[in-house]
């Protein structure tokens, strides 16, 4: 059965109640580097087992009378159509669901935040959509030598040069689709603002990884560097909260090396430094709440595994290059993490092996492992998924709960009146037609009951799954992971 690791109840409580304590440490007016997912963690719910991946919303909504958000995104990924690969979706696009998110939470949002403005085409219908919905754009800009001149930095030509955005909540959080918005540069940029307005504000970062109180090389913290491994983020001991404190933190590399220069902005800024270190900035107490470590450990190698084959199947896909792939292997050598901790991995590879066609294997929650094999009418995890579900239901092996007689009138219309080439059934039509058979019978209402009990699940296939299917098994909750081949040779693939 899946273990809990993690207290997600005391976590709400200490985060939320040290974060009030920072805003009072600054006067009252904070603003928030939000780091990573706000309200759709998944990463975090997988490397630390009870954590809930919308347990950071649950957390500002503890302060939601006092928290306001600033939605960042960088003019430059509008520009290019830069894609959050966990969605499929557009940056721009995941502005605007974040935005319904927050809103249909409870939580206000006050704007967003253009970084590295420049006016084009997709830029102004970007703020023109936001706008004829009553939410206020702001225009920060590029400045030369940042964030190495600090003179020309915190000045009227660098941050001055910015739009103040307007806030009145004394918590404002800033948060983006993903990195390289200008999460902190908006943070520095509206303190400096407010300095020169006479308003006491201050700064800390909220970043669930690495945990700085956990040890650099415990397998949590590398589950965030295999993470991280495309942006080449390397986790290391804090130098300056060791200097300063004689205490050993964790950081990573970028907010070490940027720290200096964080450091003299703030000095310029206040007059004097309130941080002693990159570790001193953060308020995260995810560490304090870990009551299982063995747990974690396990979850977080697998995680690793998962980036890992990942990472292959992306580098075939021409989304990464050598680099990544070679970064989180020799992170798996040399941490002696091995494939074979995947139990779904071996047997999908044996059916796909022993049929000459694709296979799939699904790990349950309870460590049962269920195979599927390719068929004429079905890809090899729907079948596997179709047996997962008999499994779960106990019902027996050979009892089909959906027919020929049902299913090949669908592949029909896919091939016949619709024009498709792929005659075998998706996941997801598997599911539609499960369900109308429920209807009637009572075998596949069992079977369709059984669904939730999928979460948590892993599952492996012996090559690589139609986007459809991959979706289909992430809204599931199984988390899946496929060999670095593709199950055709075909150039255009249609549903």
């Amino acid at each position: 059965m899946n273990k809990i690791g993690f207290d997600n109840e005391k976590y709400i409580q200490l985060q939320s109640e040290h974060i009030r304590e920072r805003m009072g440490e600054f006067g009252g007016k904070l603003y928030l580097e939000f780091g990573g997912k706000l309200f759709d963690d998944f990463h975090a719910s997988r490397v630390l087992p009870g954590f809930k991946p919308d347990s950071k919303l649950k957390m500002l909504l503890a302060l939601k009378d006092q928290a306001e958000i600033i939605v960042v995104i960088n003019a430059d990924s509008i520009e290019e159509g830069k894609i959050r690969q966990d969605l499929g979706i557009t940056y721009d696009q995941d502005v605007y669901r974040l935005i319904d998110a927050f809103s249909e939470a409870g939580l206000m949002v006050g704007s967003v935040c253009l970084t590295r403005y420049v006016s084009t085409k997709k830029v102004r219908q970007f703020e023109r959509t936001l706008n004829k919905q009553g939410i206020k754009t702001y225009h920060h800009f590029a400045i030369a030598n940042y964030p190495y001149d600090i003179d020309k930095i915190v000045s009227s030509e660098g941050y001055g040069k910015n739009d103040y955005i307007e806030t009145s909540r004394s918590l404002i959080v800033v948060t983006a689709p993903g990195p390289g918005a200008g999460k902190m540069a908006t943070c520095l940029s509206q303190i400096y603002q407010d300095a020169k307005l006479g308003i006491k504000s201050g700064y800390a970062k909220f970043e669930t990884f690495p945990i700085w109180n956990l040890p650099l090389k415990h397998p949590v913290n590398l589950a965030y560097e295999a993470a991280t491994a495309d942006l080449n983020d390397v986790n290391m001991i804090d130098p300056y909260h060791l200097s300063a404190y004689g205490e050993s933190a964790v950081n990573y590399n970028r907010d070490v090396e940027i720290f200096p220069v964080l450091n003299r902005i703030f000095q310029a800024i206040y007059g004097e430094s309130p941080y002693k270190s990159p570790t001193d900035m953060g308020v995260n107490m995810a560490g304090k709440c870990i009551n299982d470590d063995e747990v974690c450990c396990l979850a977080s190698r697998q995680e690793i595994i998962r980036r890992y084959l990942n990472s292959l199947v992306d580098r075939l896909n021409e989304k990464v290059d050598d680099s990544v792939v070679e970064k989180l292997d020799a992170l798996m050598k040399t941490n002696g993490i091995s494939l074979k901790e995947r139990k779904c991995i071996g047997p999908a590879l044996e059916k796909a092996q022993k049929t000459g066609r694709p296979g799939a294997c699904i790990e349950l929650p309870d460590g049962r492992l269920i195979t599927g094999k390719t068929s004429p009418l079905l890809g090899c995890v729907s079948a596997a998924l179709l047996n997962a579900l008999k499994t779960l239901a106990n019902i027996s092996d050979d009892v089909f709960l959906l027919p020929p007689a049902i299913i090949e009138p669908v592949c029909q219309l896919k091939t016949r009146d619709l024009g498709g080439h792929n005659p075998r059934l998706h996941l997801d039509e598997i599911l539609v037609a499960l369900s109308i058979s429920a209807v009637t019978n009572p075998l596949a209402d069992m079977a369709m009951k059984q669904l939730p009990k999928l979460k948590g699940a892993q599952c492996h296939a012996s090559v690589i799954l139609s986007p459809v299917d991959d979706s289909c098994l992430r809204k599931l909750g199984v988390e899946t992971t496929t060999e670095a081949v593709y199950g055709t040779k075909k150039l255009y693939h249609s549903k």
